[in-house]
């Protein structure tokens, strides 16, 4: 099989997968924090059919992979949230918003670390481990850095919002009315940073250069 096909259908899996831990991670927290919304969903599931939005989690990254993006983008549907049956009415929100990044970072450092301390031999004698291993690590922080973006509807405008004075709400007014627009700018032109940030995380945490 040609190998831009098999790294094609790797890619897709480890991002399908990837997006679907970031938005259980959701779910798991709000349920732990006294919300059942996604559990009577249906959505903590493992099922990808629970989870998939055919248009942000296969047509557009399959798309941007075709076109040599330096990165990937997407989305799995939201998990839904009820922020009033949470106990922690003040942070309750920042945990669940916090939890999809952190869980795509907890399994960029687990597989980094395989990556990083897999003997030599084993890498040599079977180079397709290496390539798997390298694109966990590489999808799951570029999902987690992205996501940590302060701006709407990602997690990080969440988290920024939680903690705003009132004296900023202009500053979340145009972040909520610009933000899609913001975001749109960044994708286009903002690859290679996004490509450096990637790059210089995987290094810390695997000890290899990103070559992929």
């Amino acid at each position: 099989m040609d190998p831009t096909i098999i790294i094609t259908i790797l890619s897709l899996v480890v991002f399908l997968f990837s997006v679907i831990i970031h938005e259980l991670a959701h779910g798991y927290v709000a349920y732990s924090l006294g919300d059942p919304t996604a559990k009577y969903a249906g959505r903590l599931t493992v099922n990808p059919l629970k989870h998939l939005d055919p248009f942000g989690s296969v047509i557009l990254p399959l798309l941007l992979f075709i076109l040599h993006s330096p990165f990937l983008f997407g989305w799995a549907k939201p998990v839904p949230i009820n922020p009033y049956n949470f106990r922690d009415k003040k942070y309750g929100e920042v945990k669940v918003s916090i939890a999809g990044p952190l869980s795509n970072f907890s399994l960029a450092i687990f597989f980094g670390l395989i990556l990083r301390f897999i003997p030599y031999g084993i890498i040599s004698a079977n180079p397709g481990i290496e390539i798997a291993l390298s694109y966990i690590v590489m999808i799951n922080i570029w999902l987690a850095v992205f996501n940590l973006i302060p701006i709407p509807p990602l997690d990080g405008s969440w988290i920024l919002f939680s903690f705003l004075p009132a004296s900023a709400r202009n500053v979340e007014n145009f972040l909520r009315q610009y933000g899609v627009m913001i975001l749109v700018l960044l994708i286009l032109f903002g690859g290679s940073i996004w490509f450096s940030i990637t790059s210089f995380i995987f290094q810390i945490i695997t000890g290899h250069m990103l070559t992929l």
